[in-house]
């Protein structure tokens, strides 16, 4: 990861972001804009208080977490530390990713549980599935027993006043038996009860048509990744806005898909400071986005 860490100090990090682009943070709407935190996921663990802090600074005020287990919480922190620690900063945490390859690969609900139980403390609404190991989806009966289980933790989710999600790649539409996974998920879960969240960089990776699908498959989507791609190398991602990514036209139809919750996450950087492009990014996505 190609980063300038070191070219800007933590103490003035944000302060020096809006030396180089003074208007960054003087959004002229009140668009509410969310962050993965996966986008820092090399600095929370270092000081997961001060970088929450650097993250409203940015712009934000939801974000969406990832990583958290029964045993480590949220870097270290316990889901009631954790939101104390939003609500101080201004946050919210309306959905996190959490693993639950524990379900659909053994058939258990232990870890769903625990997650539940933490996704209530920090005030979450959504329980996200990032992603699923590619051992149980070699066949389309194992896509609708992928599924069936899905559907059921979303009941699970239901009775305890949370919804489930799913979060795509771009493994999603590779063909298999006549059929891809996506297209099982759509047709076989609920959509009372298993909500989409769709990123938009993936979707595009994959050859797709985000706004062919919102039409397809209207109001399925609660939530998406705003994610956009380099125009020189398309494996790597960049500031909202100054990729090849047509946000503008995607987000036209953002009432149709059911819309919600606008997530920014950059899973790199190129020549530039993390917390210098997130805050891009937030204003890219407050000023410029009709969302």
């Amino acid at each position: 990861m190609t980063t300038r860490r070191g070219f800007l100090t933590q103490a003035g990090l944000i302060s020096a972001g809006l030396m180089i682009a003074p208007n960054l943070l003087s959004a002229k709407t009140s668009k509410i804009v969310g962050l993965q935190l996966y986008s820092l996921r090399d600095q929370l663990p270092k000081d997961v208080k001060g970088n929450i802090a650097k993250v409203a600074a940015a712009g934000y005020k939801e974000v969406e977490t990832f990583g958290y287990s029964k045993q480590k919480g949220f870097w270290g922190l316990d889901a009631k530390a954790f939101n104390n620690l939003l609500k101080d900063n201004g946050l919210s945490n309306p959905s996190g990713h959490y693993d639950l390859n524990q379900l659909f690969v053994e058939g258990k609900t232990d870890n769903l549980e625990t997650y539940i139980e933490a996704a209530n403390i920090t005030g979450s609404q959504y329980i996200i599935v990032p992603s699923i190991n590619g051992e149980v989806l070699k066949s389309a009966d194992q896509f609708k027993g992928v599924a069936e289980k899905m559907n059921k933790a979303a009941e699970l989710c239901k009775k305890s006043g949370l919804k489930l999600g799913y979060h795509n790649h771009n493994f999603e539409w590779r063909p298999v038996d006549g059929t891809t996974f996506y297209d099982v998920l759509l047709k076989e879960t609920d959509p009372a009860l298993v909500h989409m969240e769709m990123d938009i960089y993936w979707v595009v990776r994959a050859g797709q048509d985000p706004v062919k699908i919102f039409k397809q498959h209207p109001g399925r989507f609660a939530l998406c990744h705003l994610k956009d791609m380099d125009k020189t190398n398309h494996n790597l991602n960049t500031e909202i806005g100054k990729g090849t990514i047509d946000f503008k036209n995607i987000l036209k139809y953002a009432k149709l898909a059911g819309l919600k919750h606008f997530i920014v996450e950059q899973e790199n950087y190129i020549n530039i400071d993390p917390y210098v492009s997130i805050a891009e990014s937030a204003a890219y996505v407050k000023n410029t986005l009709h969302v």
